[in-house]
């Protein structure tokens, strides 16, 4: 990339995986550094794909096509009686690469596009939010065993140690050590956690997940 190009810039962020930030600068890293600095957002920002272009304001031409086409993909909210209209988008990174990728063949100019590879660091980053995502959407899906198909004496495996097993009580709790408790709490319990956790993630029945066994049933 040219030092003196600008680009058109296509960021992703794990903290809110449904948005991207499609926007302009003359120097990608120093812009990265700006966003980056914040203690505000719990993961930093990392570049999906760039555009280099030989103008500024190019990437209000990007805004105004994609305005055109869902002018409900924007992020805009009023805040303390101001319009605020911000650089994101709810689409996927995907979806607004294929619109720089079109504007590129347009013009002639694929070789200024870059199709930016994550690192190891961001890999991790994006997989452990979408971890913690998926556990507190399941956190909140109260398990049932019966639609399960799960029975009433069935035995549960915990995921870090087979040995470790509870029985099957009713609909929604499970015996473990003589006591009653739903699944959520005998997790905590295990794994040593003060913060709730999705209990049907850390148990097996045959030998199969809890969660694989509910998403196959669509319950």
């Amino acid at each position: 990339m040219s030092v003196n190009s600008g680009v058109i810039y296509i960021l992703t962020n794990p903290s809110f995986p449904e948005y991207v930030k499609i926007g302009y600068a003359d120097d990608i890293n120093r812009r990265l550094q700006q966003l980056n600095r914040s203690e505000c957002i719990p993961y930093a920002f990392r570049v999906y794909a760039t555009y280099e272009v030989n103008s500024r304001l190019s990437d209000l031409k990007i805004h105004s096509i994609i305005d055109k086409l869902n002018p409900n993909l924007r992020s805009i909210e009023n805040f303390d009686g101001k319009k605020r209209v911000r650089e994101f988008y709810a689409m996927s990174p995907e979806d607004a690469y294929s619109i720089l990728e079109a504007l590129a063949e347009i013009h002639g100019c694929t070789d200024k596009l870059n199709l930016v590879k994550p690192n190891a660091i961001e890999i991790e980053a994006e997989e452990t939010a979408e971890a913690i995502t998926t556990e507190t959407q399941e956190r909140m899906e109260n398990f049932s065993f019966a639609k399960c198909q799960i029975p009433i004496g069935a035995v549960l495996e915990y995921c870090n140690d087979p040995s470790i097993t509870c029985v099957v009580v009713d609909d929604r709790m499970v015996e473990y050590e003589g006591k009653r408790m739903y699944l959520t709490g005998l997790a905590k319990k295990l794994l040593g956690k003060r913060t709730s956790v999705a209990g049907p993630r850390y148990f097996k029945y045959n030998g199969e997940w809890l969660n694989d066994i509910r998403h196959k049933l669509g319950v």
